[in-house]
């Protein structure tokens, strides 16, 4: 069949799994996933064999980027201890554990290619966990703690991975292997941040939305192929590129630039994300023949995979659980401290001189880490991870298509390598139907969610709040000035108006008069839009509102930008 047909048989099913899914409540990728097996098996469907380096080298980048740029750099920080221990403190032990157990199981195998088995089944994937709990109206923290530990612990995973690979050979030490792991995190990081701050810095001097969007295809490949170049990780190098991107593009980029991102990058994300799930379906019929030849054959290597998937469930929920309560203490006595010193140290910045320039910058920039601080207490006081989050993160537990490609990555001289990769294959099937087909009955039996209320609630008031400085303004003589005029009141009280009550004004371009007050408007209407920006930015800096809120009130900002800049 040809390749274009087949592309668009995929795409068909892709559409159709994603439409099902909505009604059904089931996930889609579970859906796909099922329905890549069920073809698989039909007779005169050719065995599917993808390359590694296809979903390694060049999926895998794009998707982690999609999801990094969308990450809030706030929620990323104040979740990051979080993060950390389940994407690599987490990654570590489950891999070393794993690793004993095989080499228990399997002698042949040797301990380093036993770790390296355990570092493919160590990461989770959170394609299906994050559909259900935005679907079910989680709470926004759980939501960033299960993103942010899927865009890491990919990353430590395949360095842990490489590091074990070489170790087989045997010419390296643990210190060694230690080393290049933080070598490689280290410089991934690095490189990351770099292509970062130049990639927009450059896309900022761009005006035009096709262009910039076009650049921001290249960028995962601009992070990742360097740093594999130079022994680092590509993978987190995308992921730190991804981070800047969407931090600094919310002020350097235009409105239309950040409008066209979102919805080109949405639409990959959605056709790569559920396009490997398919092919993971697909796989399977040919790897099942591969492991019947090997010794032992496939019921070996379904019980093995069971025993594995029983394994690395209970070490996460052992795990997460004293996480999350070690966590709780240093936040609740971070809390506690920020209490006590809060109205001291108060009152000691706002008594503190402010005659010069150079005072009044010193003593604004305290305020505002204060303020900062007190929005970080007032997080960790109302967003607290209970024993409720722990119980979802925990059963949050499925593995994906990066465990079936890292493990088709493992060398062909590793013993039993066919059974390994069927190995890996029922560990992400078991959780992903295990775990991912049951996660939303938990959620519900926890009762956790976000009231839809309180979300509306709060997004209209950083609504409101962004107005209010853009109205007042207005009130400013010298921002209301244009060319050394006063502005023509019926364009002051018509935008006055407008912010208020969102709609068009109205003038019509008949006479010389009403031309200039169209000209005035625009210029009036620029300054506003900038002290409106400044004011959301002010609130994501601060973390005073919730990452929801602020890309809520973001997006209808930009709507309205690139909706005047049309006029």
């Amino acid at each position: 069949m040809e390749p274009t047909v087949l592309g668009v048989i995929a795409v068909a099913l892709i559409v159709g799994a994603a439409v099902l899914g909505r009604k059904t409540g089931i996930a889609s990728v579970l859906i796909l996933l099922v329905g890549g097996i069920v073809i698989g098996y039909l007779p005169g469907t050719p065995p599917v064999d993808i390359p590694p380096e296809w979903i390694l080298a060049g999926v895998l980048p794009l998707l982690l980027y999609s999801s990094a740029v969308n990450v809030a750099f706030t929620d990323f920080r104040r979740n990051l201890r979080a993060i950390t221990g389940l994407s690599v403190t987490l990654v570590v032990v489950t891999s070393v554990i794993v690793g004993g157990v095989l080499y228990l199981l399997l002698p042949g195998l040797g301990l380093a290619a036993a770790i390296a088995l355990g570092a493919v089944i160590s990461p989770t994937d959170a394609v299906a966990a994050t559909s259900i709990a935005k679907r079910l109206g989680l709470p926004n923290r759980l939501v960033s703690v299960l993103e942010g530990e899927s865009l890491v612990n990919d990353a430590s995973a395949l360095v842990l991975l490489r590091s074990a690979v070489a170790a087989t050979a045997g010419t390296v030490s643990l210190w060694e292997v230690a080393g290049d792991f933080v070598y490689a995190s280290a410089l991934g990081v690095g490189i990351g941040l770099l292509v970062g701050f130049v990639t927009v810095w450059i896309r900022a001097r761009i005006s035009e939305p096709v262009v910039t969007t076009t650049i921001s295809f290249a960028i995962p490949f601009i992070a990742f192929v360097p740093a594999e170049h130079f022994g680092a990780s590509g993978v987190i190098a995308v992921v730190a590129a991804g981070l800047v991107t969407g931090h600094r593009g919310a002020s350097r980029f235009a409105a239309n630039q950040r409008i066209s991102d979102h919805t080109n990058w949405a639409t990959v994300q959605f056709i790569l994300e559920h396009a490997v799930f398919l092919l993971m379906g697909l796989e399977l019929h040919a790897l099942i023949e591969d492991v019947a030849a090997e010794q032992g054959g496939v019921p070996f290597a379904l019980l093995l995979g069971l025993a594995l998937t029983a394994i690395v469930v209970v070490i996460r929920f052992v795990f997460v659980f004293p996480q999350l309560a070690y966590l709780r203490r240093l936040e609740r006595k971070q809390v506690e401290q920020g209490d006590l010193h809060r109205d001291n140290i108060r009152g000691f910045v706002e008594a503190a001189p402010a005659e010069t320039e150079r005072q009044v910058r010193r003593k604004r920039g305290l305020l505002r880490r204060l303020r900062k601080r007190e929005a970080d207490s007032d997080f960790y006081r109302t967003e607290g991870l209970e024993w409720r989050e722990g119980l979802v993160i925990s059963w949050a537990g499925m593995r994906g298509v990066v465990t079936l490609a890292a493990a088709q990555s493992l060398p062909a001289e590793i013993p039993f390598r066919s059974t390994l990769i069927l190995v890996a294959f029922v560990v992400a099937v078991v959780t992903l139907f295990g775990l991912g087909g049951t996660l939303p009955a938990v959620i519900r039996k926890t009762g956790i969610s976000a009231a839809d209320e309180a979300r509306s609630a709060e997004t209209h008031e950083l609504l409101d709040a962004v107005n209010r400085a853009a109205v007042a303004i207005l009130d400013d003589p010298r921002q209301t000035t244009i060319d050394g005029m006063p502005a023509d009141p019926v364009v002051v009280e018509g935008l006055r108006a407008r912010y208020r009550r969102p709609a068009q004004l109205e003038i019509d371009e008949d006479t010389e008069s009403q031309i200039d007050q169209r000209s005035q408007m625009r210029i009036l209407d620029e300054r506003m839009r900038q002290t409106a920006r400044a004011e959301l930015l002010d609130a994501r800096a601060l973390g005073s509102f919730s990452s929801e809120a602020i890309a809520a009130v973001q997006r209808v900002l930009d709507i309205e930008e690139s909706r005047f800049d049309a006029l």
